[in-house]
């Protein structure tokens, strides 16, 4: 699945959008993945993603993307709200598999589905399901995309490529070993998507000076720190050789021939934090057990800058339209 171009959103999506609601604190607007709406004394976070790219584990997966958006805002999910489609009425067995998974992840996540919609259409080949997430900020000030600030620096947690490595491995096995991958790569990509939640460190960076904060979903993280950077109207220099990549992801980039930069990830934070909140929130995350790479800084300009060896490669224009994983489901999809 992909997005729509920018252009395409500009021109038919948020012109129609233009709330008098005075509650009405964030509405639709591109590169923020939340609501934000008054109720009474509180600020509530909302977001809805559909995820149709996994098939294998997909209940689990929109689970944790969803509540993902939530916790970069500052927020904690509370409340879940799904939307499940399969592609026949005989897909009993399907449809019991994706609740189990959503339920497991509710649990695992501590928070509750309230109710949604399930349904089937023959002009679905593969199931799809959408999460709305709910949380309240609790008396915290929002963390928004558009919130880096010149000097702070760019933290990566974990690695990158994870979900996108990990739904290759689960849905394409054999491909994965007509490519030269072996099972030992296979049940390690697999383990990655146990990784997809970002919210213990969101939660940490939210106490401990992050400026701004985005899972790395469609796109990459390049297309994440592009979003960061164009909404904060800065530019975002990262130097190459301090990203974190996966061994197994560099054996799955490739067999396959895919961009790691470019590739969904899921269980990726990218973070903005100051330098004076710098030492203590990665030296509490490290206490957490959570990976976390200081992998550049924010500067005056635009765009994103990535320096790698002898060159310096600059990124100004967004493609949300424009993927890893959709290009290999095309690929290798059938």
């Amino acid at each position: 699945m992909s997005k729509f171009s920018l252009d395409v959103l500009n021109r038919c999506v948020y012109p129609h959008f233009d709330s008098k609601d005075p509650d009405v604190v964030l509405g639709a607007v591109f590169g923020e993945d939340v609501a934000l709406t008054r109720v009474g004394g509180e600020l509530l976070a909302s977001h809805v993603d559909p995820i149709v790219g996994a098939v294998q584990g997909i209940g689990w997966l929109a689970v944790h993307v969803a509540c993902n958006d939530i916790a970069t805002c500052g927020a904690r999910p509370r409340w879940l709200q799904l939307l499940v489609l399969v592609p026949s009425q005989d897909d009993e067995g399907l449809l019991a598999e994706i609740m189990r998974d959503c339920g497991r992840a509710a649990e695992a996540l501590g928070v509750t589905i309230v109710g949604g919609h399930t349904g089937y259409s023959a002009s679905l080949s593969r199931p799809l399901v959408a999460v709305t997430a709910l949380g309240t900020l609790s008396g915290r000030e929002p963390i928004l995309t558009r919130g880096a600030q010149v000097g702070d620096h760019i933290l990566v947690t974990k690695g990158i490529a994870l979900e996108g490595t990990a739904i290759l491995a689960n849905d394409f096995p054999t491909m994965s070993r007509q490519l030269g991958l072996s099972d030992a790569d296979l049940d390690e990509a697999n383990q990655l998507m146990g990784a997809v939640s970002v919210l213990p460190e969101a939660d940490i960076l939210a106490t401990h000076g992050a400026t701004s904060m985005h899972d790395v979903t469609r796109g990459g993280l390049l297309e994440t720190l592009l979003e960061m950077a164009c909404l904060s109207e800065v530019e975002m220099r990262v130097q190459f050789d301090r990203i974190p990549i996966p061994p197994v992801v560099v054996r799955f980039a490739d067999a396959f021939g895919f961009d790691p930069l470019r590739m969904i990830s899921s269980g990726t934070l990218a973070a903005t934090v100051a330098t004076d909140d710098l030492e203590a929130a990665m030296r509490k995350l490290e206490a957490q057990g959570i990976l976390c790479a200081d992998i550049g800084e924010v500067l005056p300009g635009g765009g994103v800058k990535i320096v790698k060896e002898d060159q310096v490669l600059h990124y100004q224009e967004i493609h949300p339209e424009e993927g890893e994983l959709a290009r290999m489901w095309t690929l290798y999809g059938g």
